[in-house]
């Protein structure tokens, strides 16, 4: 069985899962994914767009699924005679699901280590209590978990590293004035709902307050699920639309980005384009981050992995068009910062190298035991 239940889930899974099942032609697997995974044959219960949420809200709303979910796919374990289980980050649904699993002696590998280490430390007795492997993609993840009782981690490259390996040795040069009065500013507003519509707005209310100082040129990146109509409401105000899967192409182009707090920041790192990081959530998410959670560090997967702030981070209220405008003005009109902090960036890839071995290898010698 595997279990994706978001696209950036997916999107992990791909970097191991074609190669482990020519390793395992043998075995059939079932789950949880999107178009991709039922692509490579894996046999869908639930599509990744029903199990999506964002937030602690919208995931009370969605309990009821959630639990049905999770009754309906253990029924599914012990009709199957399912041996192996690939977990895939969705960290809420998928530790529960894997302390039913343990139960009925399910191998689990969980793929994509949870945050543990700033939302909920509890999570790592959780998972060495019912995880075979663990994976994990940062740098200090790895002794993290070790001390607090996972025996069985192994560190990984990240998977965006697996993805973008051979991109990445043959990146063009874009320092500053490298743009030639024109500057590829690339919008990056989420891929759900509630970002997108949150997010966009304020995205192209900076830009076009940019527009009034500097020659620019605006791309974005839309998402399929999401409807088209949307953004043809911003059509006027950008010059080039990227699907998602032409990500590569945008972020080898862009000179700056702005973007949602997500995976898609740790791209913008690799990619060393410097990137003006938002985040917006409902006041219930604000509430709930604000008083029960002791995280204060930074949000954006390239600052965490740099332990600094090399991109500007604006969380709810400041996550404004004043606020990026001002960022990106400063990277604009100051060739110093701007080339430091593209210095900054060729470090990413760097830090985030894992252990020297085979992903798919490894899971198809579990799954043949």
């Amino acid at each position: 069985m595997i279990i994706a239940g978001e696209k950036s889930g997916e999107e992990h899974a791909l970097s191991f899962f074609p190669q482990l099942r020519k390793l395992v032609p043998h075995v059939h697997f079932f789950g949880v994914g999107g178009e991709d995974l039922q692509h490579e044959g894996v046999e869908v219960l639930y599509h990744l767009k029903e199990f999506s949420s964002m937030g602690f809200s919208e995931v009370i709303g969605k309990i009821p699924f959630y639990s049905n979910a999770l009754k309906r796919i253990e029924s599914e374990v012990l009709k199957r005679k399912t041996k192996t289980a690939i977990l895939v980050d969705f960290q809420g649904f998928n530790l529960r699901l894997a302390k039913r699993l343990k139960r009925h002696g399910v191998k689990v590998l969980y793929y994509v280590a949870p945050q543990a280490w700033a939302w909920k430390p509890h999570r790592a007795q959780a998972l060495a209590e019912n995880v075979h492997t663990l994976f994990t993609i940062l740098p200090f993840e790895q002794s993290w978990f070790k001390l607090r009782g996972v025996d069985q981690v192994r560190s990984i490259p990240h998977p965006l590293m697996l993805t973008y390996k051979k991109i990445l040795n043959d990146l063009p040069e874009r320092t500053h004035g490298s743009w030639n009065n024109k500057v590829k500013i690339l919008l990056l507003p989420g891929s759900r709902k509630f970002e997108v519509s949150s997010l966009l707005p304020i995205f192209i209310e900076a830009t076009k307050a940019l527009k009034k100082n500097y020659n620019l040129e605006i791309h974005l990146v839309k998402v399929s699920h999401i409807d088209q109509s949307f953004y043809d409401g911003f059509s006027s105000e950008i010059d080039f639309l990227y699907e998602s899967e032409d990500l590569t192409d945008a972020l080898r182009s862009a000179h700056i980005a702005i973007a949602a707090s997500g995976t898609v920041t740790l791209s913008t790192g690799l990619f060393e384009v410097p990137t003006v990081v938002c985040y917006k959530a409902s006041l219930l998410n604000e509430f709930i981050f604000n008083n029960f959670i002791k995280y204060k560090g930074p949000i954006s997967l390239t600052n965490i992995i740099h332990g600094k702030n090399v991109f500007p981070e604006f969380v709810q209220d400041q996550a404004d068009a004043v606020h990026i405008t001002r960022a990106i003005s400063s990277w604009l009109d100051n060739e110093k910062v701007y080339n430091q902090t593209k210095r900054v960036l060729k470090e990413t890839k760097t830090l985030l190298s894992g252990e020297d071995f085979s992903v798919p290898e490894y899971m198809a010698q579990v799954l043949n035991e």
